[in-house]
């Protein structure tokens, strides 16, 4: 349990604390927005706590806040969560043995935990970058929460701060180096241009959810076959005998 704690190398620490602040701000954004809806003060909190999803509950409270039907808005929420599957097998080593470490580290699975974790390349940096992101957006993210339900609409759209492009930013530049691969290349392209093609006839959240087969263009074109090999290196022959 120790290792998991260990503290993180400066360069991952600030940019752990940075992504931590900026997740705050937009917590307190989400709080203030869901009490100008008129949402109990408390829900924005409870939330945030059991959920612990920013894309899913902007979801929820724009579809409730906009008079929509509570299944729907939750129905919406599970469909931009269900990214998190692909996300459990590619991070499930970080967890470590136990149920409660299992339950623990999957609640606090959110994007920018995920491209940390990828970003890293031992199996110590994994775990280490994990933990101490998940751990850190949880405690900022429900502090900005609270500090935005009790202030109320004073604070209001974190869009015109150009906040909204922090997140983005941040993973993009995280997941970079992957792209030196030319089967990441392949997959990011094809998943682009599912994305771009749904997006005008798809609801939010589903474009993206079938960009995800994108991950079949990273395999590359398949071996030859020993009796393919075979042949050809029978026509090399071939080719140089006098």
């Amino acid at each position: 349990m120790r290792s998991i704690w260990r503290t993180p190398e400066k360069g991952l620490a600030r940019d752990i604390a940075l992504v931590c602040v900026a997740d705050a701000v937009v917590g307190v954004s989400f709080g203030a927005i869901a009490v100008g809806l008129g949402l109990p003060v408390w829900l924005p909190m409870l939330m945030s706590v059991v959920v612990f999803a920013g894309a899913a509950q902007f979801i929820f409270i724009g579809i409730v806040g906009a008079g929509g039907n509570p299944v729907a808005a939750v129905v919406a929420g599970l469909l931009v969560n269900a990214r998190h599957v692909p996300f459990g097998f590619a991070v499930g080593d970080v967890f470590g043995p136990g149920a409660l470490r299992r339950i623990m580290g999957s609640h606090l699975m959110v994007d920018e935990t995920v491209a940390f974790t990828l970003a890293q390349k031992s199996p110590a940096r994994r775990r280490t970058a994990y933990w101490a992101c998940g751990v850190g957006l949880f405690l900022c993210w429900n502090a900005g929460v609270v500090a935005g339900a009790y202030g109320g609409s004073a604070v209001g759209d974190t869009d015109k701060f150009g906040l909204d492009a922090a997140f983005p930013a941040v993973l993009l530049a995280l997941l970079l180096p992957s792209l030196s691969e030319a089967a990441t290349r392949r997959a990011a392209l094809a998943g682009v241009l599912i994305a771009l093609a749904a997006t005008p006839f798809l609801p939010a959240g589903l474009p993206v959810l079938l960009a995800l087969a994108g991950v079949a263009a990273a395999r590359g074109p398949a071996a030859p076959g020993p009796a393919a090999a075979s042949h050809h290196e029978h026509e090399s022959r071939e080719e140089v005998a006098p």
